[in-house]
């Protein structure tokens, strides 16, 4: 007899519908499933068999062929155990699914027939959602997760039993549909985001480094990429973690997207069923450059796809390997990651805000007033030569973070100190800097910058088509041309600082929109010379 039970696979961040065709006929008694499985699909005859005899059904003694279509899919994991389980129970009678609502099934057979929660849940929701089907059966541990899909009736069971008397129509009332109750508590039926009164650790507490402050605004108002390079012990990490909490809240479709790349993982995005705040991811420096970026077999989201939509911390920069940094420009290129596989390209999102900090060297005493630096020449250049010029190009904010006294409080609303501009001097030197001090925001906590970056964002929303940049960071050259617009003391400016700091063309570029970030700050409708000095005291940096 044949039986058919819909399942559920991934394809990158995808997900699509998988049909498990069963057919138990005579003959001598064996197991196969084909249709291109891993070896954890193909280990799925023995939890299934030990599962249906320990649930007090019968296991067949007859030829079992399971068909896993499409065929020319690779299939992965552990989640077919439930659908052929049911496929057989429903082809030897013992299970008669229902005809009227076909489950779609998904879940991982423990050998007492206990359903274990299996990843990706959420995304293959979505996949079956989009394609009409459902109601979805998933393992309990999974059913909040999957409940977050609209529109969809999600369905939970402890063990093989509940799910097959779930699938069969007998068992109404199973541990229910867990998509009103989630969604309830979340407050989310009208679309209204709930980011919670916790933005997580705020700026106040971060002594003195009013300049960093100042530019970690303006990273969040624009998505920019920031660079911050100090001694040890300067706030470095401290100004990075507080990143995520002036960005911009996530929208319920955002919130959804992050979750579903977690869920791809296994993970929680900062604890939490459904991604209640933007992500903050800070490997280890001994990271390989899969971890970062994402593969393996099978292809799983790299450090750089957990960090979309949120903030990717490299500490300790110049310590990572040199191919995994190289491996970096594609994805802050592109804002996704493509793994190749044979016959297939899995697709990860990754837009993120990358935020670096290093030392100025090895000993991370340079220019220090206080301690003296002990590195040769030769040392300093071969701890500079590790981040490439391409790689230095792709920050449009390089900041020093100065040691701080114990006795300083955060009043600097300047430019940053004297000396630390780079290889700018004379008129241009003293233009940028009258221009810069006049108009620098005085920081504050971090629920003000977040209500200004907030409003910068909305700027921006306004002023791109849906579809296009999401940020003043994402634009591309025709977005440039169009809202980039200097005056001519502007133009002249940048053209000189363009001849002294050895600008290319990616960094006139990051000048360029850095200038209108810092407009949207102010509310002003068109870049002015001040919003240019600025920019340029963002993009130079004497002690790199």
């Amino acid at each position: 007899m044949l039986a058919r039970i819909h399942s559920g696979a991934l394809t990158g961040i995808t997900g699509y519908p998988v049909l498990v065709e069963v057919d138990v006929s005579p003959g001598i008694p064996s197991f196969e499933v084909v249709g291109l499985p891993d070896p954890a699909v193909r280990e799925a005859r023995d939890r299934v068999r030990t599962a249906i005899r320990n649930s007090g059904y019968e296991f067949p003694l007859r030829r079992i062929t399971v068909n896993l279509a499409p065929a020319d899919f690779r299939k992965e994991g552990p989640g077919y155990d439930l659908p052929i389980a049911l496929g057989i129970l429903a082809a030897t009678g013992q299970v008669m699914g229902d005809p009227v609502r076909p489950f779609v099934a998904l879940g991982e057979l423990s050998l007492d027939g206990t359903l274990r929660p299996v990843r990706g849940s959420l995304p293959v929701a979505v996949g079956i959602e989009r394609e009409g089907l459902g109601p979805l059966l998933v393992p309990a541990g999974n059913l909040a997760e999957a409940s977050l899909v609209q529109r969809l009736e999600v369905w939970g069971a402890g063990d093989l039993a509940e799910a097959a008397s779930l699938w069969s129509g007998d068992h109404r009332q199973g541990p229910g549909q867990g998509r009103g109750r989630e969604r309830g508590d979340a407050g989310e039926e009208k679309g209204e985001p709930d980011f919670g009164p916790d933005l997580g650790p705020d700026l106040v507490e971060v002594k003195g480094q009013g300049y960093a402050k100042r530019a970690l605004e303006v990273a969040a108002a624009g998505g920019h990429n920031l660079l911050l390079v100090g001694p040890p012990g300067s706030g470095k990490t401290m100004l990075a973690r507080r990143l995520p909490g002036i960005l911009p809240a996530l929208t319920w479709e955002e919130r959804l997207e992050v979750t579903c790349l977690y869920s791809i993982r296994g993970l929680r995005c900062n604890g939490a069923p459904l991604a209640d705040r933007r992500p903050f991811r800070s490997p280890h420096h001994s990271a390989s450059t899969a971890g970062i970026i994402g593969g393996g077999s099978p292809p799983q989201p790299g450090e750089v796809s957990l960090a979309h939509l949120g903030v990717l911390f490299l500490d300790e920069l110049p310590e990572f390997r040199r191919e995994t940094l190289e491996a970096l420009r594609e994805p802050l290129e592109e804002h996704r990651v493509a793994i190749s596989r044979v016959g297939r390209t899995h697709l990860y999102p990754a837009d993120f805000v990358l935020v670096g900090a290093c030392n100025p060297c090895p000993c991370g005493y340079r220019g220090d007033p206080v301690r003296e630096c002990t590195c040769s020449p030769q040392t300093l250049a071969r701890y500079r030569s590790r981040l490439s010029g391409p790689l230095l190009d792709r920050f449009d904010l390089l900041v020093e973070v100065p040691r701080v006294r114990l006795d300083e409080m955060p009043v600097h609303q300047g430019t940053g100190r004297p000396g630390n501009h780079g290889p700018i001097s004379g008129t241009v030197r003293e233009g940028i800097d009258q221009l810069g001090a006049a108009t620098v925001t005085p920081v504050s906590g971090s629920a003000a910058a977040r209500e200004r970056v907030e409003a910068a964002r909305g700027r921006q929303r306004d002023r791109f088509t849906p579809g296009g940049p999401t940020c003043n960071a994402r634009m591309g050259r025709r977005e440039i041309e169009r809202w980039c617009v200097l005056d001519r003391s502007s133009r002249a400016l940048l053209s000189q600082a363009y001849t002294r700091l050895g600008l290319s063309g990616r960094g006139q570029d990051g000048v360029l929109k850095l200038a209108l970030t810092l407009a949207d700050l102010d509310r002003d409708s068109a870049i002015q010379a001040h919003h240019v000095a600025e920019a340029i005291q963002f993009r130079s940096l004497e002690r790199w």
